[in-house]
């Protein structure tokens, strides 16, 4: 097997990170949603001129995992006022980390959850956090094996649907 590498992404990256995000997004969540709020929903998160603001944002940064080259996911972190809601400057957000589906299983997703890590012990934060939706075991059980716990919830609109996030955090240590 070929080793997976994490790359630090910009615009020139916007084709990729578009075209894994909609894979990814469509692979995990189409089996439990109706296919025209799919559709909506990858239509209007992954435009191009979305993905540029979150690019050019100096308070966000994106990492792709690389198998060769071919792109087998990404990820997405937030500090300061990018993070989506706590805007804490204290922690790090992990807004995305998708891995294709043929890839879950390769620690893939584990090499950019590091990378996250990495970055919030460079940046001196004191937490990362994230939401997940409830229902994707997978990753709810990925971010607890990696020390994450639940420390509240939010409500994430899928068309008209009203799905359950768990927030969840980790602590770090900190090292002085």
């Amino acid at each position: 097997m070929t080793s997976i590498i994490i790359n630090k992404a910009g615009l020139n990256d916007l084709e990729t990170i578009q075209a894994v995000g909609r894979e990814t997004f469509y692979e995990t969540f189409a089996k439990d949603n109706p296919e025209e709020v799919m559709k909506q929903y990858l239509e209007e998160s992954f435009t191009s001129e979305k993905l540029k603001s979150e690019l050019t944002n100096a308070d966000s940064q994106f990492f792709i995992a690389w198998e060769e080259d071919n792109p087998v996911g990404y990820l997405k972190v937030n500090s300061a006022n990018a993070q989506t809601e706590l805007q804490d400057e204290t922690s790090l957000e992990i807004e995305r980390i998708y891995v294709k589906s043929s890839h879950h299983g390769k620690k893939a997703g584990q090499l950019l959850y590091d990378k996250a890590l990495e970055i919030a012990q460079q940046q001196k934060k004191r937490y990362i956090w994230l939401g997940v939706w409830e229902e994707n075991l997978r990753a709810v059980n990925f971010y607890k094996k990696n020390g994450f716990v639940e420390f509240d919830k939010h409500i994430f609109r899928l068309g008209d649907d009203k799905q359950t996030d768990l927030m969840m955090k980790k602590v770090l240590d900190q090292i002085s």
